[in-house]
């Protein structure tokens, strides 16, 4: 005999899916801009989208569970860049890593390489902040809440960003 709920997705998987759809795009693009890599982007957008939905009955009753998952790729970003910087340091300069291009993510255009390059070589936080606000178009309150730092902070971070890049790029590269 059947249960009664057997066969049935519970309410939350439904809910989490419904999240998740909306959430992966935006999520790569924000790895991605931190990262500069579309695999490594890929799998932090999906590494956080699985920490959310382990702790789905968490996040889904905070009061913008999207911001959660923003801190983890942002956090898993820095954490990822850390590790690559170590493992670089051990390989040898021979070694080559090959992109395909088989992600579901276009190339970057080549005008915008030289941007994004420049952002990434921000320090981190400026990085983190001005990514957001580029790529998620997030308000500075959003960008704070995403990196659990106060608005001023947030602020503070965003104006040098702009002026670090404003230095080195021409004003038509700016957003």
């Amino acid at each position: 005999m059947i249960g009664e709920n057997e066969g049935l997705e519970p309410v939350g998987a439904l809910a989490f899916e419904t999240f998740f759809r909306s959430q992966l795009r935006p999520l790569v693009a924000l790895a991605f801009g931190l990262s500069g890599s579309r695999p490594l982007a890929e799998d932090l957008a999906q590494e956080a989208l699985m920490a959310a939905y382990r702790n789905w009955d968490r996040v889904r009753v905070l009061d913008n569970p999207s911001t959660w998952v923003r801190r983890v790729v942002v956090n898993r970003s820095v954490s990822s860049f850390r590790r690559r910087v170590v493992e670089a340091a051990a390989l040898s300069t021979r070694l080559r890593v090959r992109d395909d291009g088989a992600s579901s993510i276009g190339p970057m255009p080549a005008e915008d390489e030289h941007v994004w390059t420049a952002i990434r070589a921000l320090p981190r936080r400026q990085a983190q902040v001005i990514t957001l606000r580029i790529l998620d178009r997030s308000t500075v309150g959003e960008i704070a809440d995403v990196l659990g730092i106060s608005e001023e902070a947030a602020s503070t971070h965003l104006r040098r960003a702009r002026q670090t890049l404003a230095r080195h790029l021409t004003k038509g590269d700016l957003r």
